[in-house]
């Protein structure tokens, strides 16, 4: 499967897990803006940032990193899934709607 149909696939799961309070989905990266020398980079996000924050009924933040099965993880992401963890979020990279169940049903 290709990443937004996985993507989608967790979202639909999300709506409905009851450890679950919110979330959003979360879009980074950079388009161009203006025209001609007025042109320039626009930037959102931040490096790192995952897929999908949210919440967890507990007050926990939740982050997802959302991979189709042969995607890579690069060293920003894992950065802040590493941070995020460390100070109690429940952070993870997810490959599937079974992994985002095992880490919820675990939480």
């Amino acid at each position: 499967p290709t990443e937004a149909a996985v993507l989608d696939a967790i979202r639909r799961a999300l709506k409905i897990h009851p450890k679950v309070a919110w979330f959003e989905r979360m879009n980074s990266g950079a388009y161009a803006a203006g025209e001609g020398k007025a042109r320039r980079f626009v930037r959102f996000g931040f490096a790192g940032c995952p897929d999908i924050i949210g919440q967890l009924v507990d007050g926990r933040f939740l982050g997802i990193e959302v991979k189709r099965p042969s995607g890579r993880v690069s060293e920003a992401q894992a950065a802040f899934v590493e941070r995020a963890t460390k100070y109690h979020g429940v952070v993870f990279v997810a490959r599937s709607v079974s992994d985002v169940f095992a880490v919820l049903d675990r939480c």
